[in-house]
């Protein structure tokens, strides 16, 4: 078990927790209330700050049911909160919706926190890479 140290920077802000035990991500709540029309994105507050341990990253990711019923998406998918960080876990959301106004309100779920292990590299730089079965093969390399 790893602990997660986290501060409310507001008062009114929501600590997270998993949904149902043996989630993955920690649903993040907003702390403001925030108005987003059709095609619009926003920075969205959540009052929270945390400290990633060392040799772990915290990424922010969207909730599927809000993108599956309202087409609200986490823009930078997945925000990346580097162990250094110690500010604000703010989202940038936004409503892919053509038509309807998506308004998020305090204390609504609006995204996830996973915090993952990342090693630490050693970057050798070489004349050529090992060869590789996939090769130079890019987009869409796998599609027939």
């Amino acid at each position: 078990m790893i602990e997660l140290p986290i501060t409310r920077l507001h008062e009114e802000a929501v600590v997270p927790e998993r949904a149902y035990a043996g989630d993955a991500g920690l649903d993040l709540a907003a702390c403001e209330r925030v108005e987003l029309g059709p095609g619009q994105r926003a920075l969205v507050g959540t009052g929270l700050a945390v400290a990633i341990p060392q040799g772990y990253a915290g990424f922010v990711q969207p909730r599927s049911g809000l993108a599956a019923r309202h087409g609200l998406s986490v823009v930078n998918s997945p925000g990346l909160v580097d162990s250094g960080y110690r500010g604000e876990l703010r989202v940038v959301l936004l409503n892919t919706d053509a038509s309807e106004r998506f308004v998020v309100e305090p204390g609504m779920r609006i995204a996830q926190l996973v915090v993952l292990p990342v090693p630490e590299l050693v970057l050798v730089e070489v004349d050529e890479l090992p060869v590789s079965e996939r090769g130079v093969r890019g987009f869409g390399s796998s599609t027939t």
